[in-house]
């Protein structure tokens, strides 16, 4: 989440005109995350989030990203539920952006990450996994290995202003990573970027799972692999305890093939480099006047070169 994009209160006003959802009470700006313009949006009614979809974002994309939204709220999932119009439209425009409401998820994201939110995290995410086979919507990954080596050769001549032999170090991990990517795993709806920053808790129960903008088809394990490395390493360094109820809680709901466990280390080295590259790009095309954090790419080395470093998936005390 941030904000790249301004809202005029009168036309907020007039927007919300159009929907049941009472009159606007307050309205604020939320700096978090890096892709969208988010508010948090409270009325007479309640509280919400609005969000306006940026230059970044494929427009034809959004009725599946609100879509699945829908459906995992409707299938027992702490999904925020898109909001429709009085006219049962979910999908609007605002300020000369696609724009969309959705219900606000009480709680908020842990900062001290636990072995106990881990397991709470890899137990939600399979029920994800399973209850988005219902779904009768697909979208091809944009976020794949292709892509990564994309966005990096538009930035090879500026990540070593990052670090000297940035570009040379990236460019060996992504040659290996198209060297050995394995095909044919299990696949379906992947949430594609559950950050602690995208999971709420409240009384040590999670109350909301937030930010679908990367939900593609693609390897389940994949998904796994990318909470891997957002929940369980602290400062570049793997914490096997949260690997293990994280993995635990997962395969409490899903369990994973032989198959998937055979190249885990190789999708978590693969998510790593993901972050790492759009990250990268971020670094150098976030503006100035954004409220938005940028986060640093150099985060990602140690994450990757500890995945490098191990042989098989019990490195990490699971499989």
């Amino acid at each position: 989440m941030a904000v790249y994009t301004s809202v005029a209160l009168p036309d907020l006003k007039r927007f919300v005109a159009g929907f049941d959802i009472g009159e606007v009470v307050a309205f604020e700006g939320i700096a978090q995350g890096v892709e969208n313009s988010n508010f948090r949006l409270r009325t007479t009614d309640g509280n919400y989030v609005l969000t306006l979809y940026e230059r970044r974002v494929n427009p034809s994309d959004l009725p599946f990203f609100l879509g699945l939204m829908q459906h995992l709220a409707g299938s027992g999932i702490p999904c925020p539920a898109p909001v429709a119009d009085r006219n049962g439209q979910l999908l609007h425009e605002l300020s000369g952006r696609p724009a969309a409401i959705v219900n606000f998820a009480p709680g908020d994201w842990p900062r001290d990450i636990t072995p106990t939110h881990c397991r709470a995290v890899g137990t939600a995410l399979g029920k994800l996994h399973v209850a988005a086979a219902g779904f009768s919507m697909t979208r091809q990954n944009d976020q794949s290995l292709p892509s990564w080596r994309a966005m990096f050769n538009d930035l090879a001549s500026r990540a070593d202003d990052l670090r000297p032999g940035f570009a040379t170090w990236i460019e060996a991990e992504l040659s290996a990573l198209e060297a050995g990517w394995p095909a044919d795993l299990p696949t379906g709806i992947i949430h594609g970027d559950l950050f602690p920053d995208n999971v709420f808790f409240e009384g040590g129960a999670i109350t909301g799972v937030i930010d679908y903008y990367f939900a593609c088809n693609d390897a389940l394990a994949f998904d796994l692999a990318i909470c891997l490395n957002a929940w369980c390493f602290e400062n570049g360094t793997l914490d096997r305890q949260r690997a293990r109820a994280l993995c635990a809680g997962y395969e409490f709901i899903r369990p994973l093939e032989s198959s998937e466990w055979n190249v885990f280390p190789l999708l978590a080295r693969g998510a790593a480099m993901r972050f790492l590259v759009t990250r990268l790009h971020d670094w150098f095309h976030t503006p100035e006047d954004a409220l938005a954090q940028r986060k640093d790419p150099i985060d990602f080395v140690p994450v990757i070169e500890c995945h490098r470093a191990v042989s098989d998936s019990t490195a990490y005390g699971v499989g």
